[in-house]
């Protein structure tokens, strides 16, 4: 039954115990300490540039308590004061002058830490907020049970940073609307695997639940619901706001000019007419190139995007045009000539894309876009990020990308919708992203990767567990050292990471037969 499907490792303890993405640096001693809720505290160390007036460490102090200690009924156990060594603190110090508790991360954000396990105290220091948050992680990770339900941590260094910058997750709550509260626990989740980067595929054909306060018509026409399949500027924020305090960047997509079926119906004339012969088939393809009223539009909704979304990038899309119905138009032909475009639709569309980043790079954002627009040679500006997502020959558009001087992040290979029995993580484990032709040079320019679940067979019912802990195997992937390439000790360590997300709150799917301690408790 499993001939044709990746072999599953033999299960086994790994000598990084559950760690998930493993560090950089990591040394685990056989000293082990006891660990008291009664006892022990995170606290801000007297060094430290952030203190009790930071809200990011406040409520992630809170929040990695909780899961330390939580979900226990008791502290199970005989375990007396002064029989162990205990650990009863971690200090958090800060060490720059700036910790950045009130702003957002960006893609230079230092994610750096080092933590030192010892008793009675244990010290967790990082330049920035970003970095303690992800130590906290790595924290929480080390803390397990004994066989009599004590908690306990063993003596540990830990030196830690990510390899790639950018370690992004897509969803798409356009095919399917997806509750905010199922967008809260992914973030929950992100954060477990230290992913970076919320890709919010917020509009697409189907539907565009994003509420406009400039064009309301959009979501009140476009939407699957006006009222219940939308986004208010409310729930955008809260979301923004979450990811902020989990150190996630939210970068929102507006795919044009394809995807925009859904736009049309809410802005009268910004798609354009499709014509069979003379006559108008009153249906419409992508938006439409020749009209000011178009650029008229896309510069007010943008503006309003940029002061929605604050990430410095928005991501334009700008995949998957299909030219059928720009070739039916009458007055399309007519322009085409008018500018020499020939019969060449490309160049109608490069045409539209150049006059859109013209537009938004006028709201001082930078842009992200899919790789098509590369290939088609639209001028780009030279902070561009090409998103490189099509799977016959990724490596070569790498090559090809950053052989022009621009930054990419690759998707490709870790297309998650595409589902299949047995262990298909190992695939998207064992992706190396810098493995094709090209310059030193060339590979920095891979600023990191993303995981996309587009949403034709996922909402509510089915989108947490068939993401996790296939996308965990991504975040290791994009953090983790390039030699950190052994599947037999990642399914170790996979194994328990998925039963501590469970534990947590997380229906993450299981990656083969066997139980967790805490098992899923339901919603």
């Amino acid at each position: 039954r499993q001939e044709q499907w990746e072999e599953v490792p033999q299960l086994g303890e790994s000598r990084f115990g559950s760690l998930w993405p493993l560090p950089q640096n990591v040394v685990i001693s056989p000293v082990a300490f006891m660990l008291r809720s009664s006892s022990f505290q995170i606290v801000h160390s007297a060094e430290s540039s952030a203190g009790p007036g930071c809200s990011i460490l406040q409520s992630a102090f809170r929040r990695y308590f909780e899961y330390m200690f939580g979900y226990m009924k008791n502290q199970g156990g005989n375990t007396k004061k002064g029989q162990d060594s205990e650990v009863t603190e971690l200090q958090v110090w800060i060490t720059s002058a700036d910790s950045e508790c009130d702003a957002y991360p960006s893609v230079t954000s230092d994610e750096s830490y080092e933590l030192t396990v010892d008793q009675p105290t244990a010290v967790l220091k990082a330049a920035k907020v970003w970095g303690a948050l992800r130590g906290l992680e790595t924290f929480s990770q080390l803390v397990y049970e004994d066989q009599y339900g004590a908690k306990k941590i063993n003596k540990t260094d830990v030196q830690d940073f990510p390899r790639f910058a950018h370690r992004g997750l897509l969803l798409d709550s356009s095919r399917h609307f997806l509750p905010v509260k199922v967008i809260l626990a992914n973030l929950e989740a992100m954060a477990m695997n230290k992913y970076n980067v919320f890709h919010w595929h917020i509009v697409d054909d189907n539907s565009f639940p994003y509420e406009s306060t400039v064009f309301p018509d959009l979501s009140r026409k476009g939407a699957y619901h006006p009222y219940t399949h939308i986004y208010t500027p409310t729930d955008v924020k809260m979301v923004i706001e979450f990811a902020r305090m989990r150190g996630i960047r939210v970068i929102s997509e507006f795919d044009t000019p394809g995807h925009t079926q859904s736009w049309g119906k809410g802005q009268m004339d910004l798609l354009t007419s499709c014509y069979s012969g003379e006559n108008p088939t009153g249906s419409f393809g992508p938006v439409n190139p020749i009209l000011n009223s178009t650029y008229d539009f896309m510069a007010k909704f943008f503006k309003e995007v940029s002061l929605v979304f604050p990430d410095t990038y928005i991501h334009l899309g700008g995949d998957e045009v299909d030219f059928t119905c720009w070739k039916s138009n009458p007055d399309i032909q007519a322009f085409m000539q008018e500018h020499g475009f020939d019969k060449d639709f490309k160049k109608l569309e490069s045409y539209y894309i150049q006059k859109l980043l013209d537009i938004v790079g006028s709201t001082k954002k930078g842009y992200m876009i899919w790789q098509e627009v590369f290939d088609n040679g639209v001028k780009l500006k030279p902070d561009t990020v090409v998103e490189v997502w099509m799977g016959s020959n990724y490596q070569e558009e790498l090559q090809n990308v950053t052989a022009a001087g621009f930054s990419t992040i690759l998707s490709a290979p870790w297309y998650l919708d595409y589902i299949s029995y047995g262990q298909d993580w190992q695939r998207y484990y064992k992706v190396e992203p810098l493995a094709f032709k090209g310059t030193d040079a060339q590979k920095k320019l891979v600023i990191g990767g993303e995981a996309c679940l587009w949403g034709e067979y996922v909402d509510a019912t089915n989108l947490t567990p068939r993401l996790w802990p296939r996308a965990s195997a991504v975040a290791e992937r994009l953090w983790s050292n390039q030699n950190v390439t052994d599947v037999g000790d990642a399914y170790n360590r996979l194994t328990q990471h998925r039963c501590r997300m469970v534990a947590r709150g997380i229906p993450a799917e299981p990656l083969f037969v066997g139980y967790c301690d805490q098992e899923y408790k339901g919603l």
